[in-house]
């Protein structure tokens, strides 16, 4: 077994409710305007965009953690998407029902961030 890489995303509520209708096993399909699913590799950047993005959007963001089986991540080179912390994977959106079934025990929601009172 070539172990786990751990992975995180910034999510709001709507995505958040499909991934618990999966059992928190699965990251529900792209829609028509997301060619891309984008899972970060570090906990500060998923904060950033769940707090900075998400709660201005919808009112509410959450970070998930998750480990994905390494060997099958080698195939998405990281991407730099900003600064040197700014780190992400490109998984194209017809790729998402493979990559979910490389995910390694459940997706979990480890931060909630909400508009200040």
């Amino acid at each position: 077994m070539s172990g786990t890489t751990t992975l995180w995303r910034p999510t709001g509520p709507q995505e958040l409710a499909l991934v618990e209708a999966s059992g928190w096993r699965a990251w529900p399909p792209r829609l028509p305007d997301q060619p891309i699913f984008y899972p970060v590799l570090n906990e500060d950047y998923a904060v950033r965009i769940a707090r900075d993005w998400n709660v201005p959007a919808s009112g509410v963001g959450y970070v998930t953690r998750f480990e994905v089986d390494s060997a099958f991540l080698a195939r998405y080179p990281v991407q730099q998407a900003g600064g040197r912390t700014i780190l992400e994977l490109w998984v194209p959106a017809e790729e998402l029902e493979e990559f979910n079934r490389h995910i390694v025990g459940p997706i979990e929601v480890v931060r909630e961030f909400r508009p200040a009172p």
